[in-house]
């Protein structure tokens, strides 16, 4: 089997395992199921820059952007107060660093959204855990 079919069969049983966690999630497990779907499509990107793949990493890359774009969409600006301005500004933050990625294809750049991301996820994961007690 060749390495592209490897690739897809693994892109099938991810966006398969995705869509089945989806369904399952509450609002806010929803939330972290895009958050390790948006680390997952970083690593890949980051695997595409090591390659020299462009096409593809600017194809993971814009998966990215609308992750981060449908998150920041979805954040409660009239309810959410300080912590919702908060998030809308780092969520910017990594659209532009990883706009800027797109470009330069510096790893050092996609590792600190990768580090932002994972914090924020942290943080969800906190909300959530929190929630159901």
């Amino acid at each position: 089997m060749s390495n592209y079919s490897l690739n897809e069969s693994y892109d099938s049983y991810r966006t398969i395992d995705l869509e089945a966690r989806a369904a399952a999630a509450s609002p806010y497990e929803l939330v972290l199921v895009l958050f390790d779907g948006l680390l997952d499509e970083l690593a890949r990107a980051r695997g595409h820059i090591e390659a020299k793949r462009y096409q593809q990493k600017g194809q993971s890359l814009e998966k990215c952007l609308n992750i981060l774009g449908g998150l920041s969409s979805a954040l409660d600006y009239e309810e959410g107060g300080e912590v919702v301005q908060s998030l809308a500004r780092l969520y910017d933050y990594c659209i532009y660093r990883l706009s800027d990625v797109s470009v330069t294809l510096s790893l050092e750049g996609l590792d600190e959204v990768v580090e932002l991301v994972k914090v924020i996820r942290e943080g969800w994961e906190g909300v959530n855990a929190a929630r159901r007690r």
